[in-house]
């Protein structure tokens, strides 16, 4: 039971926090949640995967990094649209902190805004490569496709990109750390 005391104190609040500007009550935004089933845990892999490739499976939207014989940390991804995802097998034939990003001219081409960025945007928080890119190659030739951080973390777990590989930027820095150049990506 209230005192009237308490009473007094919390009526008061409440008309004060009512004459407070609309601006100074707006809620604050919550932090981005990765849902449960995207997030980073250790699973099961068939036999004969080798320790220390890369396999994105795009249609389930996981990104697996092979641990050990029959072992895998799972990571939950972004990919592209369809019809713009990178198949098959590359390397990871450069790694780079803070990216910097060139949309392609098939990028230009698809959504015209990116023109503004035809000579490249300088890495850092807002670049949307994110924190981390490690570039796929393939017969020592960069394919333009990445695997990378984001600026836009709800992505994770859709088909939204132009073909890249995105991930949370905490997961591809722990990634990058992780993992050599030389590396095999099989994405199916």
């Amino acid at each position: 039971m209230l005192t009237r005391r308490q009473y007094l104190a919390l009526s008061a609040a409440a008309v004060a926090t009512a004459a407070l500007p609309a601006q100074a009550q707006q809620v604050q935004p919550q932090p981005f949640a990765l849902s449960a089933h995207l997030a980073p845990v250790t699973v099961r892999t068939r036999a004969g995967l080798e320790p220390g490739q890369l396999i994105v499976v795009t249609s389930e939207h996981y990104l697996y990094w092979v641990t050990e014989p029959g072992r895998a940390l799972r990571y939950g991804v972004a990919v592209g649209k369809e019809g713009l995802n990178f198949r098959g097998t590359a390397v990871i034939g450069r790694k780079a902190e803070w990216p910097s990003w060139k949309p392609t001219p098939e990028m230009i081409e698809r959504n015209p805004r990116y023109a503004r960025y035809a000579d490249g945007m300088p890495g850092g928080p807002g670049n949307p490569l994110g924190a981390r890119a490690l570039y796929l190659y393939r017969n020592g030739n960069d394919t333009a496709f990445r695997i990378h951080g984001t600026t836009e973390p709800w992505s994770i777990g859709r088909s939204v990109s132009n073909g890249c590989i995105r991930m949370l930027n905490e997961h591809v820095t722990e990634l990058y750390q992780k993992v050599p150049l030389g590396t095999r990506v099989t994405v199916y």
